[in-house]
Formats: structure tokens, C-alpha cells, sequence
């Protein structure tokens, strides 16, 4: 009987040991599904309205439960905070942010979706006088309904340009005595002009003879050019021998220069570099550029030297397209918008800021450079 009785006491400490450790077991595993699911909404459960509003009835007053309604403010609007929304829109729900724009013009009736019969691909600037009204002419000829023409006019005057009638559906922007990259700056924001692939900023002295706009984005794209420009007549307004037309190619990417001038043959002038009357820029090389313009320093020299820091590798995706080429017709109009100051023609002054620009551009980004590998601790 003795064997008996021990047995029987045998059997129930094994019992309670099986309870602790199914305890213990049910306790992890409970932690562990409470951690992978920190908390359930109920309000994305689907449940009959009736049986619903008597569910939140009942956990309204449980301090304990991590399920809320959202908060609303005083108005009854949803109390919102999205801190991946653009800087400024963090309180608003993101499905009403819109964080890029556009130049398309738009009627006043009717239904808006009814509103672009075509929608342009790419834009096109000229910083124009009305002077140059005849050469504008023939260069927006050039350029299909595919693009946006766009006018900066630094003489205040507009109207007259309605004898055209291309000027009609163009967009006119007006400031007097600006220059194209004052205009740049503070009209082509990266987010203004998201929806164009390509914006061409250009100078109003440029002959297009043997230019087609259609043609130069083919080749564009064909030669993966993300910074670009059309290649010069070799005995017009040349100043860089990067480019000068080359008649023997479609695009090229390196030249030789004057001994001394390039320290490498993959950097400024010998590659990476287009000049500033005429530059083509990718939507994804226009965000970057944009940021690196000066608001002060409204003449752009010395930006063209800097382009390539946008795009890499730079000697690869910056170039000239020859065979589709213009001619500089240096017409220094925008020199006439200066001041006589002196006794010096107002020509005189503007190249003396322009000069004084370029150093001042130089000097800020090689300060700027700095600053940023002593933030590294790399200098």
C-alpha cells in the first residue's frame, strides 16, 4: 500500500509541474504575439453599425486600451500631424498635398480635366527685349507645340509681342533690367517646372537656322546628355573650344584646349562644361543647378564651370550636340540696361559685375567646399 500512496503523490507533482510550464509557455508566447502586434483598430474591422457603436460604448472609459478615436480640434476636423509631408504641410491629410506645379495654361470654365487638349513635354525660355522681337520669332518657330515657350522680358514691354501669334499661348513673365538667371531662380523653381523633362534657357541672340528642337532631343537622349547645349558656328562668338561645332559627329563630349587651361582632360573646359547662353538641362540636372544659383549674383558666371557637379560622371552626361547647331550673334543688348556711371558706358559697368561675380561664385564655393569636410572632420 506504501508503493501505492507514493505513487499516487508521484503523479500529482508531475501534474502541477505541467500546469507551471504550460503556464510559463502561454505567458511568452502571449508577450511575443503582444509585441508583433502592438495594437488593433477597430475602426478597420468591418463590423455591423449597431454592434459597432455598442463596442466603443463599452471601451470608452478603459484607460488601459490603446485603441482611441483620432483627436479632433475645437471645429471637429481631425487633429493631423505627417512630418514626411513637404516642410509647412505636416498638418495636412497627404492625400490633398500637391508638391509640384506646373506652367500649363488653363481655362476659367468648364470641366478642369477638359482643360489641356496637349500637354507640353519640355520648356523653352528666352530672356528677351522687344528689340528682338524678328530673331524670337524665328527661333519659337523652331520649337513644336510639344514646347512651353516662355518669355522673361527685362524691358517691361509685353502687349507688343501679341502681333505674333505664338505669343498668345506663351507665358510672359516682366521685370525690368533682370537677367535670365534672376529670372531662373525665382520663376523655374525645381517643383515649378517637374512636369518638363528638358528646360532650355537661353539668350535671345542666338540664330537657329540649322536648328530642329525635335531632332536635338533625340540625340539628347540617344547620347544620354543630361546637361547640354547646341554646338556653336565655329567663326561666331566663340569662346571655348568645348563648343565649337564639330562637323564630323552628332555629339561630343572632350576637346583640346589652349596649353595650361585643363588640368585634367575629364574637367572644365575640356569636358563637364557647356557654356551659359545656351544651356539644355534634364528635369534631375535642373534640381540640382537651381540650387546652386546665387540669388545675388544675377549673371551666372562661373556656374558653367560648376555644372558639373550636379550630374556624374559629368564627362559622360555633360556635352555638345553638333549636328544640330546655332549661331552667337553677340548682341550685347542687356548691357544697354546698365547705368553710366564715371563717365563709363553702361555696357562697361555690367561686364565689370559680371567679372566681380565670377570671383565672388569661386570663392564662395571653394568656401563651401571647405566647410563641409571640416563638418566631416576631413580637413
Amino acid at each position: 500500500m506504501g508503493i501505492i500512496h507514493r505513487s499516487g503523490v508521484f503523479k500529482k507533482t508531475n501534474d502541477k509541474a505541467r500546469l507551471v510550464i504550460a503556464t510559463i509557455l502561454g505567458i511568452v508566447i502571449g508577450f511575443f504575439i503582444g509585441v508583433s502586434f502592438p495594437s488593433i483598430s477597430f475602426y478597420k474591422i468591418h463590423l455591423p453599425s449597431n454592434l459597432r457603436s455598442s463596442f466603443d460604448a463599452s471601451i470608452a472609459n478603459d484607460q488601459d486600451f490603446m485603441v482611441r478615436s483620432p483627436e479632433r480640434t475645437a471645429d471637429n476636423l481631425p487633429k493631423i500631424y505627417v512630418p514626411t509631408n513637404p516642410r509647412g504641410a505636416e498638418l495636412l491629410p497627404p492625400g490633398i498635398v500637391v508638391p509640384e506645379s506646373d506652367l500649363y495654361l488653363r481655362r476659367l470654365w468648364g470641366e478642369p480635366s477638359e482643360d489641356l487638349k496637349k500637354t507640353p513635354k519640355y520648356l523653352v525660355t528666352f530672356t528677351v527685349g522687344f528689340d528682338q522681337r524678328n530673331n524670337i520669332d524665328k527661333c519659337v518657330k523652331k520649337f513644336s507645340e510639344d514646347f512651353q515657350i516662355l518669355l522673361f522680358h527685362y524691358d517691361g514691354r509685353t502687349t507688343e509681342w501679341d502681333q505674333f501669334e505664338w505669343s498668345k499661348n506663351a507665358i510672359h513673365v516682366s521685370v525690368k533690367k533682370q537677367t535670365k538667371w534672376w529670372y531662373a531662380k525665382r520663376f523655374l523653381h525645381p517643383d515649378v517646372v517637374s512636369a518638363y523633362e528638358y528646360i532650355f534657357i537661353w539668350d535671345e541672340d542666338l540664330g537657329v537656322e540649322h536648328f530642329n528642337a525635335e531632332r536635338y532631343i533625340e540625340l539628347v537622349k540617344k547620347h544620354g546628355l543630361e546637361i547640354s547645349q547646341p554646338g556653336l558656328e565655329p567663326n561666331n562668338g566663340l569662346t571655348w573650344q568645348m563648343t565649337k561645332r564639330r562637323g564630323d559627329r552628332e555629339v561630343h563630349k572632350f576637346t583640346e584646349e589652349k596649353p595650361g587651361w585643363c588640368s585634367d582632360p575629364h574637367l572644365p573646359p575640356c569636358a563637364a562644361f557647356v557654356e551659359i547662353m545656351a544651356p539644355v538641362f534634364s528635369r534631375e540636372a535642373w534640381r540640382c543647378v537651381w540650387y546652386m544659383i546665387q540669388n545675388d549674383l544675377v549673371h551666372g558666371w562661373g556656374l558653367d564651370f560648376a555644372l558639373r557637379r550636379c550630374v556624374e560622371p559629368a564627362h559622360e552626361k555633360i556635352g555638345v550636340v553638333d549636328s544640330q547647331w546655332i549661331i552667337h550673334q553677340v548682341i550685347p543688348s542687356l548691357g544697354s540696361q546698365g547705368k553710366s556711371e564715371d563717365g563709363k558706358p553702361p555696357w562697361e559697368g555690367v561686364r565689370t559685375r559680371c567679372k566681380k561675380e565670377w570671383s565672388m561664385f569661386q570663392n564662395r564655393l571653394a568656401n563651401a567646399d571647405k566647410a563641409y569636410l571640416a563638418q566631416l572632420g576631413k580637413e
